[in-house]
């Protein structure tokens, strides 16, 4: 199975998730130019923003030999093949739907699929999903993780989403997270490019010295 720090992420090896929940397509490309500058290349776009597609067009057209770019939000099929279609290369969902997943990685997207509990957990990693993202992570905390990451195969890649915050980078590191999604922590609707800039600053210097103590 395919490893997310394993991929050929452009520009990096950083397995941070931009979520730009709300964002509309104006905004999208100056924010997806700064988040690659600051070493930040995997884009989510969810599909609940204002015209999620038009925006994940423009991305995609301005940076997507230099990002991972993609949706989330996803929870059809359909969904997957539109964005496969477009060439983007990332499907991130809330839920745990085999059809979902399957199907994105029959497409060749990565598959990041939202779990919460060891069935879902095991049931995404034998679809074939990329990564387990743990959604919301602040409910289960870093203790729930470890111990659901606890019986889950060796090569199973466990990604924490919601609440995630620099000061508890480094505590889902040592239980061996190493992918990460940044939501309103990061990104939230109206903000500038440059109040982003510093946030996104600030959680790349945590999730280096995070791994650099691991």
């Amino acid at each position: 199975m395919m490893d997310v720090l394993d991929m050929n992420w452009p520009g990096t090896n950083r397995a941070l998730v931009a979520i730009l929940r709300g964002i509309r397509p104006p905004e999208v490309v100056p924010m997806t130019e700064m988040l690659i500058e600051e070493g930040i290349t995997s884009i989510e776009v969810p599909l609940n923003s204002p015209d999620p597609f038009k925006s994940i067009e423009a991305a995609l057209a301005a940076a997507g030999k230099r990002a991972l770019i993609g949706a989330g939000t996803v929870l059809d099929v359909e969904d997957v093949d539109r964005l496969a279609d477009m060439g983007a290369k990332l499907v991130v969902s809330p839920n745990t739907d085999a059809d979902v997943i399957r199907r994105t990685v029959e497409r060749g997207l990565v598959s990041m699929p939202g779990v919460f509990t060891p069935s879902e957990a095991l049931l995404a990693h034998k679809c074939g999903a990329t990564a387990l993202k743990f959604f919301p992570a602040s409910a289960l905390g870093v203790s729930g993780i470890a111990a659901v990451k606890a019986i889950l195969p060796a090569d199973a890649t466990v990604c924490a989403v919601g609440g995630v915050s620099d000061a508890i980078i480094k505590d889902y590191v040592r239980i061996g997270v190493r992918a990460f999604g940044l939501a309103t922590g990061l990104y939230r609707p109206g903000d500038s490019v440059e109040t982003v800039r510093q946030k996104a600053r600030s959680t790349v210097a945590a999730y280096d010295a995070a791994l650099a103590d691991a």
